[in-house]
């Protein structure tokens, strides 16, 4: 399991608690993941590129530089994010993206998904806060990637919001996969919590 965790776990407006996950919530987060996947993306699950949603807990709990985080509210799972220590690959990304994020340095943010009834909330900006948090703490990252669908109502304005472009595949000869990769500022290394005594 990872040992590198966020901020205490702490309930915001509206009751909602963000906070790493658990053997215990790998149902909820999957849930949430896959009706993203479903309704938003409308890819359904292709094993090549969700293998992780089926286990999530050997993506994201085990490894020491990943983390999976979920909000919770009355006892529901209703957002998902988190981090691999892996870039894109090529292909199908362009191999000048896969060479600029390579895997081992690059965080790869991913899994960002909030159940629509859960939207505009703040819940996918407090997510991504936490997960360049871990990201700091990990340490031994050198870049912060992810990718999105344009096609999803609000992501791409959402992730410009925050991060800057790197490749936008709909410009490419025959519009590639039609995503969107950017990258966020690499935060600041962040202190390490202090041991209890």
């Amino acid at each position: 399991m990872s040992t590198t965790t966020i901020a205490p776990v702490r309930a915001e407006a509206g009751g909602y608690v963000v906070r790493t996950a658990g053997p215990q919530d790998i149902g909820g987060a999957r849930a949430v993941m896959l009706d993203t996947v479903y309704r938003d993306l409308r890819s359904g699950y292709v094993p090549r590129w969700h293998a992780d949603i089926i286990d999530p807990e050997a993506a994201y709990l085990r490894p020491a530089r990943c983390t999976l985080l979920v909000a919770e509210r009355d006892g529901e799972i209703v957002a998902t994010g988190a981090v691999r220590d892996r870039g894109p690959q090529a292909p199908p990304n362009p191999q000048w993206v896969a060479d600029r994020f390579p895997s081992g340095t690059t965080a790869q943010l991913c899994r960002v998904y909030v159940a629509p009834e859960h939207r505009r909330h703040g819940l996918a900006r407090r997510m991504v806060r936490e997960l360049r948090d871990f990201v700091a703490r990990a340490g031994g990252y050198e870049a912060v990637y992810l990718h999105t669908d344009p096609a999803v109502p609000g992501a791409e304005p959402f992730w410009r919001s925050l991060a800057g472009e790197v490749c936008d595949e709909r410009a490419l000869p025959g519009g590639g996969q039609g995503i969107v990769h950017f990258e966020l500022p690499l935060p600041p290394e962040a202190p390490q919590p202090l041991p209890f005594k």
